[in-house]
C-alpha cells in the first residue's frame, strides 16, 4: 500500500530573506557518522565522503558537533584547544577539504562552540590552577571554602553532585556546571571575553558559516555566589540538580552584553548564522533576550520537544503560542531529536508504529515556523538504540542508569548499508554498539524505495523549501484537542493548512473544498485521518 503521496508544485521562493531564515539544518555527531580510518570512530573524512548524501536531503547546511582537541570526558564538549582538530577526527587539512566540498555543493557549515567551560586539560586552566597570582588566575571561577570547609554555595552540577570541586594546588574550589573535568570559564573577565572572541574570529577566518553556541545560558554566574532557592516539583527527580531553581549558577544578565560583542564580531563577516542552545525553566525568556533586535544572535532553541515524553496537540500549541505575541520580532528554532536527548520516535510512539511516527514527525517538524534541525538518522526513522549497561559510554547515562533512556542510545553509528560489516559505518568495532534493528533502516535499504522514510523526508524538506508559507510564513493554531491538530501557515497570498492526528484512534476532519492536498502520509485524506495520519493542503 502506498503510504505516502506528494504533489509537486512549481512555485519558487523569491524573497530576499537571509539564507538561514526557515532553513533546515542537518546535525552531524561526528563520532557516529562514518569512520574512514578503521578505528571505530567517525571522522571528518567520513563527513566529507557523505556530503552528497546530505545535500540530497535538501537541507541548507550542516551543524557539526565538536571535533576539537579534547580528552573526550564529555565527547568533545570538554575542549582542550578551541583552534585544533582532535587527531581522532583528522587534521585541519581534513576540515579545510570538508569546508571546500560543502561549499561546492551549496551547503553551509556551522560548528559547535562551547564558551561556558573548557576541559580541565586546557592550557588556560592548567595555568589558572597553578597559583592565585598568575596572569590567568581569574580566568575560571575560583572561590574559597566556607569556614567549615564546605563548598562556597549549594550549587549542583547537571551531571550529579556539587558544582564545586576542591583543588589542592590553589586551596580553593572551582565551579563546574557539568563534569568536574569541565571547569567554568569566568566570562565576567574582559580578558576571557577577548580570548573567546579570538577563537570565534579564527573559525570565521577559516570560512565557516555560523556557530551553534552550546549551553549559552550557563556562560555567566552570580559573582556573589548566592545559594540557589529550593525548587518544589511534582514527579521523580533523578539528580541533585533537580532540587534547585537555577537562579544564580547561570543566566546572569551580563550574558547579553557578551552576546552583543560576539554578534558585532560575527556581523563583520556578513551572511553568518548564529543559534543558541538554551535549556532550563526560563528558556523562553532567555531565548528572547539572546536574539532580540539586530545586534544579538539570529535564533535560539530550547528543549520543548527534546525532553517531551509525549507529543500532543496541546504541546505543539503551547510551543507555538509561546512565540505568538512577538512573532514578527523573533525567529525561533526547533529540534525533535539531537545528541542530548532520546530519539523522538521512541519517546512518542508509545506502542504505535515507529515508521508512521517517523513520517508524522518529519511533516510536523517541517510545518513549524522558524529554523528546523534534523538530527542524523532522523531521516531514516531510527529508534533509540538499546544498549546494555556494560556498553554505555556517556557519563550521564551511566550515572542515571536505569532511570532514563540516556544519551548513548541516540548516538549509535549511522547504518549505511544493511549487508556491510557494521552496517557500513566502520571496518572495526564501533565505539558504541549498533542496534540490529537499524539494519533494515539503512540508507541502502531505503534509497531506492520511493515510499521509504528517507525519501518521504527528502520530499517534505523539498516542499518546505519550495513554499514561502512553510519556510517563512506566519503560523496559527486553528484547532488543537486531544488528537487533532490543525495549523495554518501563510505568506502573502499563499496559504497552507497542516493537519495531523497525533492520537491513538482515527479521527474525522473534513477539508474545505477551497484546499487541495499536496502531501499526505499514513493514510490521511480530506475526510479521515488514521492515527498518525497527516497532510499539507494548499489554498487553490
Amino acid at each position: 500500500m502506498n503510504r505516502t503521496s506528494i504533489a509537486v508544485d512549481t512555485q519558487q521562493i523569491t524573497d530576499t530573506s537571509p539564507w538561514w531564515a526557515g532553513a533546515a539544518i542537518y546535525q552531524i555527531y561526528p563520532r557516529s557518522f562514518l569512520d574512514t580510518n578503521g578505528d571505530g570512530i567517525g571522522d571528518l573524512k567520513g563527513i566529507t565522503a557523505k556530503l552528497n548524501y546530505i545535500s540530497s536531503l535538501g537541507v541548507a547546511g550542516i551543524w557539526i558537533s565538536p571535533f576539537f582537541a579534547s580528552p573526550m570526558k564529555d565527547f568533545g564538549y570538554d575542549v582542550s584547544d578551541y583552534c585544533a582538530i582532535d587527531p581522532m577526527f583528522g587534521t585541519m587539512a581534513d576540515f579545510d577539504e570538508l569546508l571546500e566540498k560543502a561549499h561546492s555543493l551549496g551547503l553551509k557549515v556551522i560548528i559547535d562552540q562551547v564558551y561556558s567551560h573548557t576541559s580541565d586539560k586546557h592550557d588556560w586552566f592548567t595555568q589558572s590552577r597553578s597559583s592565585k597570582i598568575n596572569s590567568k588566575a581569574d580566568w575560571y571561577v575560583w572561590a574559597d571554602p566556607k569556614p567549615d570547609g564546605s563548598p562556597p554555595s549549594n550549587w549542583q552540577s547537571v551531571f550529579n553532585g556539587s558544582a564545586w570541586t576542591w583543588d589542592a594546588r590553589r586551596c580553593q574550589y572551582y565551579l563546574h556546571n557539568f563534569l568536574e573535568e569541565q571547569p567554568d570559564l569566568n566570562l565576567h573577565n574582559p580578558d576571557v571575553q577577548t580570548a573567546i572572541l579570538g577563537v570565534a574570529r579564527f573559525w570565521l577566518d577559516k570560512g565557516i558559516d555560523g556557530f551553534r553556541l552550546d549551553a549559552l545560558n550557563f556562560a555567566m554566574h552570580d559573582p556573589s555566589l548566592r545559594d540557589n532557592p529550593i525548587k518544589t516539583i511534582d514527579g521523580p527527580r533523578t539528580r541533585p540538580f533537580d532540587y534547585q531553581e537555577h537562579k544564580y549558577n547561570q543566566s546572569h544578565p551580563d550574558i547579553v552584553k557578551f552576546i552583543e560583542k560576539l554578534a558585532a564580531l560575527i556581523n563583520e563577516y556578513g551572511g553568518r548564522f548564529t543559534v543558541a542552545e538554551v535549556g532550563g525553566e526560563n528558556a523562553a525568556v532567555e531565548m528572547r533576550q539572546f536574539i532580540h533586535g539586530t545586534n544579538r544572535l539570529n535564533t535560539a532553541y530550547g528543549f520543548t520537544y527534546l525532553y517531551a515524553d509525549n507529543l500532543t496537540p496541546k504541546v505543539v500549541q503551547a510551543a507555538i503560542e509561546n512565540w505568538k505575541d512577538c512573532e514578527h520580532e523573533y525567529w525561533p528554532s526547533w529540534a525533535f531529536s539531537n545528541h542530548d536527548a532520546p530519539r523522538a520516535i521512541s519517546r512518542w510512539a508509545q506502542g504505535r508504529d515507529f515508521e508512521k511516527m517517523a513520517r508524522l514527525n518529519a511533516i510536523l517538524l517541517a510545518s513549524l515556523r522558524g529554523n528546523i534541525f534534523l538530527y542524523q538518522g532522523e531521516e531514516l526513522g531510527l529508534e533509540q538504540a538499546e544498549i546494555g549497561f556494560e556498553d554505555l559510554a556517556d557519563p550521564e547515562a551511566i550515572a542515571n542508569w536505569p532511570r532514563t533512556l540516556g544519551r548513548d542510545g541516540a548516538r549509535t553509528p549511522i547504518p549505511w548499508h544493511e549487508e556491510a560489516v557494521n552496517l557500513g559505518f566502520s571496518s572495526a568495532k564501533p565505539w558504541l554498539p549498533i542496534d540490529a534493528r537499524h539494519s533494515q533502516k539503512s540508507v541502502s535499504a531505503q534509497q531506492g524505495n520511493l515510499n521509504s522514510v528517507l525519501n518521504w523526508t527528502r520530499n517534505i524538506i523539498g516542499l518546505r523549501n519550495q513554499y514561502d508559507a512553510l519556510r517563512l510564513g506566519d503560523i496559527e493554531v486553528l484547532h488543537a484537542d486531544e488528537s487533532l491538530l490543525v495549523l495554518r501557515r501563510s505568506y502573502e497570498q499563499q496559504e497552507v493548512h497542516c493537519v495531523f492526528n497525533l492520537g491513538f484512534a482515527n479521527v474525522s476532519y473534513e477539508l474545505s473544498d477551497d484546499y487541495e492536498i499536496f502531501a499526505a502520509t499514513n493514510g490521511a485524506n480530506r475526510k479521515d485521518l488514521p492515527t498518525l495520519g497527516a497532510y499539507w493542503a494548499r489554498l487553490k
